[in-house]
């Protein structure tokens, strides 16, 4: 992959649907505060995302591969199980969002009432099959497809960005939009926004290796990799709190279950095409989100290659977006799922870096990666030190959650892994001192 095929994928995996989603939900801290956060919070995360992707270019092995060096030959399952869960219930949050927008378009096109719930359910579970081919056609053929999507995709998609960003300030101007603040009851404390932004954006760390394992330059695995990043989140994050602050102004009520980009574009009357690039954004992360469950998939099992591997989380990933359908809200859905995501990436993430960079200095022996009685072999496969931290980080992280000082001022994620990556450094130095 080229310098530019990596800064597409990366703009492409952060110029979508749930990115658009993660700033309508942190618009509730009001225009200022929201993008401050998001600028802030970007530049952090992806510093981490391209020190893994560091890693990926000098080894060749994707993130979950490279977690056999800290967590243990067999320990490196925990780590690629979680990448599974969170990659597919990333890919059916995208589906999802543009199901919604299939479903729509079938309204427009058929002409049915806004009010007939049964057609729009039937509308949805279409839009879900649809977006689903779409999935399979785009990881079709492996890094390949998953490279010319993005190529693809990224024209269309900074199209339809620039397009609406100029159809919204023409309705609200930037002034109000900036001045806007949501009603207390729904203000959004700065520490739960940090969180939730971590949580999006350290999702797409635990993924970095599985594309810059293929980078022609280190220079594509790093600096453009980060750039990419943050230029997608940055980008569509603030479209989707501006759109969603100029929804709330417009209508003069603010609904964070109104945040989604389908709903945004229905309601502001931008029309059907608004609809199909939001379809196609949805294919151009997804391509990135199965990428990596199918890396992690063939992490657990050996024998299982790639290309089917893909084929197997996108079916699996296909039945839990119809789980959106059946609960509450999908903003409910939404937010429990960011949590689950935060409380586990920041310990894993810290983990591996400090024993990548720090603890073995850059020097892993991959040849010894399948060995049984091997350097990662630790204790029946597993790095019980690695584990115990990555526990207490998790414990660590849900504890200072509780604490109304933090959700208002730094969020839980980052605290959570610094005190992860300095015990399991002293622990990890104190074990070998004892041998």
């Amino acid at each position: 992959m080229s310098n530019w095929d990596l800064f597409a994928t990366w703009i492409g995996a952060n110029a979508n649907n749930g990115t658009w989603y993660v700033g309508g939900v942190i618009a509730a801290c009001g225009f200022v505060t929201s993008s401050t956060l998001l600028v802030i919070v970007g530049l952090l995360s992806y510093v981490f995302l391209a020190l893994v992707s560091i890693s990926g270019y000098e080894t060749g092995l994707n993130t979950m591969s490279l977690m056999r060096g800290s967590f243990g030959v067999k320990g490196s399952i925990v780590p690629s199980l979680i990448n599974i869960v969170q990659f597919v219930g990333w890919a059916a949050v995208n589906t999802y969002i543009a199901a919604v927008s299939v479903s729509l378009v079938l309204r427009e096109v058929f002409g049915w009432s806004a009010k007939n719930q049964t057609m729009d359910r039937i509308g949805l579970f279409a839009g879900i099959i649809i977006m689903s081919i779409l999935h399979l056609i785009s990881i079709s053929l492996g890094e390949k497809s998953v490279k010319w999507i993005e190529r693809i995709g990224i024209v269309l998609v900074t199209i339809f960005v620039l397009w609406e960003s100029v159809i919204v300030l023409k309705m609200v101007p930037l002034h109000q939009i900036m001045t806007w603040q949501p009603p207390k009851h729904l203000h959004l404390p700065a520490g739960m926004a940090v969180d939730t932004l971590a949580a999006f954006n350290l999702a797409w760390v635990t993924a970095a290796a599985d594309f810059s394992r293929f980078a022609k330059k280190k220079s594509g695995a790093t600096i453009w990799s980060f750039i990419g990043a943050n230029l997608g989140l940055i980008w569509f994050a603030l479209m989707g709190i501006i759109a969603t602050i100029a929804t709330a102004i417009t209508l003069q009520k603010f609904d964070p279950n109104n945040s989604d980009p389908s709903t945004i574009a229905a309601k502001l009357g931008l029309g059907a095409l608004a609809l199909i690039v939001i379809m196609l954004t949805s294919t151009t992360a997804n391509a990135v989100n199965l990428m990596a469950a199918g890396s992690a998939a063939t992490n657990i099992f050996k024998k299982l290659k790639l290309k089917p591997a893909l084929w197997i989380v996108t079916l699996i990933a296909t039945l839990v977006t119809f789980i959106p359908a059946y609960v509450a809200t999908f903003l409910e859905t939404f937010e429990l799922f960011l949590d689950g995501v935060g409380m586990f990436l920041g310990p894993e993430i810290a983990i591996f870096l400090i024993d990548y960079f720090v603890l073995k200095k850059r020097n892993y022996q991959i040849d010894a990666f399948d060995q049984p009685q091997g350097p990662y072999w630790y204790v029946h496969g597993f790095n019980l030190v690695a584990i115990t931290s990555w526990a207490l980080g998790v414990v660590l992280y849900f504890l200072l959650r509780q604490l109304p000082v933090i959700n208002q001022t730094l969020g839980a994620t980052f605290p959570a892994m610094l005190v992860t990556a300095v015990l399991y450094w002293q622990w990890m130095l104190s074990f070998h001192k004892k041998q």
